[in-house]
């Protein structure tokens, strides 16, 4: 009798968990299904709020605007030039300041002066201006270094990496030692291979933040076609809208079923496709780079 009260208990609490993260799931799919619906819907269907689930009026153009650009292909090319360098920059820097952070005090005395020193810089920073001075200074305005090196080494993942190091037990480093490995082979042959979830965490991280990163093309760029994906989406709408008031017949008829709405719509799908393709084979390591040490039991 109590193993079949605890069994339905059991099935009482599961079917409330099941039933809660069944909510937060549509809870977070409805807005995204509308936007979709939202992107290949006409102008007037959005004007006269008829809108839901589903299309109105079926129609692409919004995509085709966006798509049949040649600046849209060149911003593409940089972001992914953005991505393809600041990745691997991110990565490195994070491993070699994370590493040795993560050593006991008596082997790395500065330790707690690293540590601190690095929480505050990420809770106060310089300011805009100081930072803009500095890309503009040592020569990196309108090139894709200056969209990677003021964020090289990004310090929250530093922290997740050092955590996750620190987990590993030192009895490897000493057995290591005592076979004669230095610390690049200490590192490279016993750390980094057990930190493989934690390594495809920061570098989801740090490939989110690339690709979505905005604001930073918009002001260390003075040339339009040096925007990456994000900077040049976020001026397509004032673009569209100077279209319109020029008059251009041929860009007039283009614009026939694109409005703001749409347009919105069609950059976010646009822009969230390569995350889509990358994230699903990284995401298996997500909670156990955060949480997981390299040691079970």
């Amino acid at each position: 009798m109590d193993k079949m009260k605890l069994s339905k208990r059991r099935i009482f609490y599961l079917t409330l968990i099941y039933a809660a993260v069944a909510f937060v799931t549509i809870s977070c799919m409805v807005p995204i299904i509308n936007l979709l619906a939202t992107s290949f819907s006409s102008s007037q269907a959005i004007i006269e709020n008829r809108v839901g689930l589903l299309p109105v009026e079926f129609t692409t153009k919004a995509y085709t605007f966006v798509l049949n650009n040649h600046e849209f292909w060149t911003a593409a090319l940089i972001s992914l030039k953005r991505v393809l360098i600041g990745v691997p920059v991110n990565v490195i820097m994070i491993v070699l300041v994370g590493y040795p952070l993560s050593k006991p005090d008596h082997v790395f005395p500065a330790r707690k002066f690293y540590v601190a020193y690095m929480l505050i810089v990420m809770l106060f920073n310089g300011g805009l201006m100081p930072s803009y001075f500095i890309v503009a200074k040592t020569g990196l305005i309108d090139t894709v270094w200056a969209l990677v090196l003021p964020g090289a080494v990004p310090i929250f993942s530093c922290i997740v990496l050092m955590n996750f190091f620190r987990g590993i037990p030192e009895e490897l480093e000493e057995s290591a030692r005592l076979d004669g490995a230095n610390q690049a082979d200490i590192l490279t042959k016993i750390y980094l291979p057990l930190s493989k979830p934690s390594l495809a965490t920061v570098t989801l991280f740090s490939l989110v933040g690339h690709w979505n990163a905005w604001f930073d093309g918009l002001i260390y760029s003075n040339r339009t076609q040096n925007y990456p994906l994000q900077s040049y989406l976020q001026t397509l709408v004032t673009s569209t809208t100077e279209k319109l008031l020029t008059g251009d017949l041929n860009d007039l008829m283009k614009l026939l079923d694109v409005n703001d709405t749409n347009m919105k719509a069609a950059q976010i799908f646009i822009s969230i496709i390569p995350l889509m393709m990358i994230y699903p084979f990284l995401q298996k390591y997500f909670t156990a780079g955060l949480t997981v040490g390299s040691v079970k039991g």
